[in-house]
């Protein structure tokens, strides 16, 4: 056997590929593990490798492979890595990794001389694949996505985990593994035949990016999704432009008012467990002798709880409600309540409410977007600013930089014509871990004439 785990990391990577899918190796593997070799080499198996360290901790000898030292690393604060960074965190995660990703495990395309760190190591390293057939195709561009979240953004991202039973004598647990950092949630409970829901609370990064979250499970249970794809947007990117004074559009048609997916409410459950107790006799009769050829039997017995899990379902719930109101301006000057002539502004807030039983799980509404009846509701569209945060939140238009007065306002444009003007406002980003809840609104003022009728024309008097 190639020496696997190297001193100075130099290790030999085409040795050990040629070693592991040696034929006589492999024979040699099916014998010891009592399964038939052409069952094995068949195309629905695979053989996972972990190199294994052995190396003095803390007075202790131990064994680990590569992921449990990064476990054990995250348990003992950092020691680990401290006094063995070259072996626990360099030569042995870095003797084995893929360079085609596999079940559920990413390539690694980093550092093969650095230290990784406990998250990139879990996720990534120490680790070896044998296929018996031909290596999977290279992973096609993504162009769907499991979520689409904004940038700077409180989200949930959630899973449902199965398989057996979990219960507090055999808990199971996941990792995400999100931008480089882990998020491990534990004790997922559910009983046998079932399943749970298991998600993280986290924040998005502050620019657009598309990424891949990887999840693992351990203790029995498994992942709907061992990779979740997503993409996250900056909508703060395309304003309209400066409106002009003589602007003109001769063949406008008003268009529908958008019905984006709405989403008001979600419910979701979390099993808890409970133990049911079921004691029963266990007899240990014994001879007790007097001394005198007689004696007399007991039963020196004792109550064992022989009982078992049980399981409550409790039930969660989200919803959200929201109010849009715009009004003129109050630098048009002859505007009156919801009439205004067009060419001047309007301001706009939108109201919204989050009520929920859990609150650790649910964020609030946390993004509104409006678009406008000039533009056909696409094109161009203003992000706005929450004013409020929590599950009570308000938001405004952001300061228009071509407002002289730099005021929240969105100027409308002075050739629309008299009638209703309709922005309609997509509310969202209010996480559950069932999903996104978001809301359409819109709200309307009345246009009558435009803004150049409040201009008159007039001599000079003369002095």
């Amino acid at each position: 056997m190639p020496r696997i785990v190297s001193t100075n990391g130099s290790n030999n990577i085409a040795a050990i590929k040629s070693y592991f899918t040696d034929e006589q190796v492999i024979r040699s593997i099916a014998g010891l593990t009592g399964m038939d070799f052409e069952v094995l080499i068949g195309g629905e198996y695979k053989l996972l490798l972990e190199p294994i360290a052995y190396y003095k901790f803390e007075g202790v000898m131990i064994a680990t492979t590569a992921t449990e030292a990064a476990m054990y690393d995250e348990q003992v604060g950092g020691l680990l890595r401290k006094k063995m960074v070259s072996l626990s965190h360099k030569n042995l995660p870095l003797s084995m990794f893929l360079e085609v990703a596999d079940l559920g495990y990413s390539a690694w395309s980093g550092s093969r001389s650095k230290a990784a760190s406990n998250a990139e190591i879990k996720s990534s390293l120490g680790l070896g694949i044998v296929r018996f057939k031909d290596k999977p195709a290279e992973p096609p561009e993504v162009s769907v996505y499991d979520y689409e979240y904004r940038v700077n953004t409180e989200v949930i991202t959630a899973i449902t985990v199965s398989g057996g039973q979990s219960d507090p004598d055999h808990p199971v647990s996941a990792t995400f593994y999100v931008n480089g950092r882990s998020h491990r949630v534990s004790n997922i409970y559910y009983p046998d035949g079932d399943s749970q829901l298991a998600w993280i609370r986290w924040t998005t990064p502050n620019t657009p990016q598309h990424m891949t979250i990887t999840v693992s499970v351990s203790g029995g249970g498994s992942s709907s999704k061992a990779t979740i794809n997503v993409n996250i947007v900056d909508l703060d990117k395309n304003p309209p432009p400066n409106p002009v004074a003589d602007d003109r559009n001769d063949s406008f048609r008003k268009s529908a008012v958008p019905n984006k997916p709405q989403q008001t409410s979600a419910s979701w459950t979390v099993w808890r467990p409970w133990w049911q107790e079921h004691w029963v006799w266990h007899s240990d009769w014994n001879w007790y002798s007097d001394g005198d050829g007689g004696g007399h039997w007991e039963d020196d017995g004792e109550w064992v709880d022989e009982g078992w899990w049980m399981f409550d379902l409790d039930r969660y719930q989200a919803s959200l409600s929201a109010s849009m109101a715009i009004k003129p301006d109050d630098k048009s000057p002859t505007a009156s309540g919801t009439v205004m002539k067009s060419g001047y502004g309007i301001n706009e807030m939108i109201s919204a409410r989050v009520s929920t039983n859990q609150s650790s799980a649910v964020t609030g509404a946390q993004t509104a977007v409006t678009y406008f009846p000039e533009f056909g509701y696409q094109t161009y569209w203003r992000l706005l600013e929450r004013m409020s945060s929590g599950y009570s939140a308000r938001f405004e238009f952001q300061k228009n930089p071509y407002s002289t007065y730099n005021r929240r306002t969105h100027f409308s444009p002075i050739w629309f014509p008299d009638g209703s003007y309709t922005p309609y406002t997509w509310l969202i980003d209010c996480w559950s871990p069932a999903g996104m809840l978001s809301m359409n609104l819109t709200d309307t003022v009345t246009i009558r004439d435009n803004l150049w009728t409040d201009w008159h024309i007039a001599p000079q008097k003369p002095h």
